[in-house]
């Protein structure tokens, strides 16, 4: 595979997941999430909380996840704190709503990922994670 396919591939791939996402969350009766929303959630699951943390995993300028935070708190999905172990600092956390939301997302999750092992067969699926989550070294520097 050229290189150029490989960045087209594994965006293909990711609107296949997130689009699958969204038509799943959609039909369970949820307003429609944007793609930077549902990166928010992935990464505050993840335990990532800081706006600026999750801004910089997301490559937007903290500007940009300024706007999509209050997006969401306007939703109900999330709320604002005051990070207790550093006051100058605020972190994000799902409210009851969001964490009904990612329930059901993670539902969605489960099941888009049992239909790519069944698509590509458990030996394919295993190697295709395992190359995901290896350590590719340090990026190229700027």
């Amino acid at each position: 595979m050229r290189s150029d396919q490989l960045i087209i591939a594994l965006f293909q791939r990711f609107c296949w997941m997130d689009e699958g996402l969204q038509a799943a969350l959609h039909a369970k009766g949820w307003p429609d999430v944007n793609r930077p929303q549902s990166m928010v959630m992935t990464n505050v699951v993840s335990g990532i909380v800081r706006p600026s943390e999750i801004a910089r995993n997301l490559g937007i300028s903290r500007q940009a996840i300024h706007s999509t935070l209050a997006q969401m708190v306007k939703l109900g999905m999330i709320e604002l704190d005051v990070d207790p172990l550093d006051r100058r600092h605020h972190v994000v956390s799902l409210t009851e709503k969001g964490a009904r939301m990612r329930q059901d997302a993670q539902l969605a999750m489960d099941a888009l990922s049992a239909q790519i092992a069944g698509a590509l067969g458990p030996d394919r699926y295993a190697a295709m994670i395992a190359g995901l989550e290896a350590d590719w070294g340090e990026n190229i520097p700027r």
